[in-house]
């Protein structure tokens, strides 16, 4: 692949409803679109990273610094890309910053497949025609209002519900799912929000017969996370902690993790992705994808990633219409009445960015060539 040139664009989507997580509230939903061209062709990627620093290191404003300064310049420095993979090799020298390396990584894969002239999911190595999606709920002022929500989106056909919860938002809000809606798929997501002083709020949560809990603990800890797996039979699944498939390897060898949410913003793109995916599956541990409030790009990747092996829970991969007035896409995502999205058929993601709303939700934008 000749890369010509890559456009960067600043852009801004406000939330249909505010979403509420136990690290903050988002209200508009802060991120950077790359476009990288060849002369035939141009893949897509989102730097998914918010524009506060609260779920990790990245906000919009270090992602386009990193990726024009120290990414893009990797990038160029070659004249050709044979493949996707070789991303990692120049961008080993920049430490973290994944989230901006992923935008790159994922735009390459897009541009890839569609130099191949096959869907990203079959050149990822998928091997499924349509993925399973859930709800995530943030979190609500009461169990009853938790309940009204779980209740419309069942109607629309979700069938796993995931809820965000922080300390005194917890227990009764789950069991008031419980006792509401019976054996639905139900598990709960903290966001680091809880410590090991908590174990008996866990134990009791552990009666509630969760699908698991996502990141109780601290959001780089893997060491705490096996002592409380150790004490409950419900199934542990870590986020935060995890960065690469060797902090997906250390975790499992500690016992700290039952199941790994691999997001791929979260674990600089889809060829980390790939690897953390083939890791687990080897020590026998499910994977399912999570997401970051995604736009239509980024969740394009989330649902090519979901089609390969081993992704065994739903995912976060929610209709278009989920989180925006208008997703920023054609076609939009649909889900149908089983929680399934479609995974394209067309060459690389499957989606088009659609012009004018692409520029109308643009505030900055750079041009880089090569």
């Amino acid at each position: 692949m000749k890369i010509t040139r890559i456009v960067m664009r600043k852009m801004k989507m406000p939330m249909k409803v505010p979403f509420e997580t136990s690290f903050g509230v988002v209200i508009d939903k802060h991120f950077i679109m790359v476009e990288v061209h060849t002369q035939d062709h141009v893949g897509y990627g989102d730097c998914s990273a918010f524009d506060v620093p609260w779920y990790n290191e990245e906000t919009t404003t270090t992602g386009w610094h990193v990726l024009q300064d120290f990414l893009v310049p990797a990038l160029f420095s070659q004249d050709t890309i044979e493949r996707p993979e070789d991303l990692q090799g120049l961008f080993a020298y920049v430490r973290g910053n994944r989230m901006a390396k992923a935008a790159l990584d994922c735009a390459v894969w897009d541009l890839y497949a569609k130099e191949l002239g096959v869907p990203l999911a079959k050149a990822l190595g998928g091997t499924r025609t349509e993925v399973e999606t859930g709800i995530s709920i943030g979190v609500q002022s009461s169990p009853d209002a938790l309940v009204k929500v779980v209740e419309r989106f069942m109607g629309e056909g979700y069938r796993r519900v995931k809820v965000k919860i922080k300390p005194g938002k917890d227990l009764s809000y789950l069991q008031a799912l419980r006792r509401e809606f019976g054996d639905i798929m139900l598990m709960a997501d903290a966001n680091s929000a809880y410590t090991l002083a908590d174990l008996d709020l866990f134990r009791e949560m552990d009666a509630l017969d969760l699908l698991m809990i996502e990141q109780p603990l601290a959001h780089d800890d893997i060491v705490d996370h096996a002592k409380l797996q150790s004490q409950m039979k419900t199934r542990i699944c870590l986020d935060e902690s995890i960065h690469s498939a060797e902090d997906a390897r250390k975790a499992i060898e500690l016992g700290s993790t039952r199941t790994i949410n691999i997001k791929v913003a979260r674990v600089g793109g889809l060829t980390e992705a790939r690897k953390i995916q083939a890791l687990c599956a080897d020590h026998g541990v499910p994977v399912w994808c999570g997401g970051m409030l995604d736009t239509g790009i980024a969740r394009a990747h989330n649902i090519a990633v979901a089609s390969l092996p081993n992704y065994q829970f739903p995912g976060d991969l929610p209709a278009s219409d989920r989180y925006w007035h208008q997703d920023l896409v054609t076609p939009p995502v649909v889900i149908d009445r089983r929680a399934m999205i479609q995974v394209p058929v067309r060459p690389g993601i499957g989606f088009e960015p659609i012009p004018e709303v692409v520029e109308g939700l643009t505030y900055e934008m750079k041009e880089i060539l090569h």
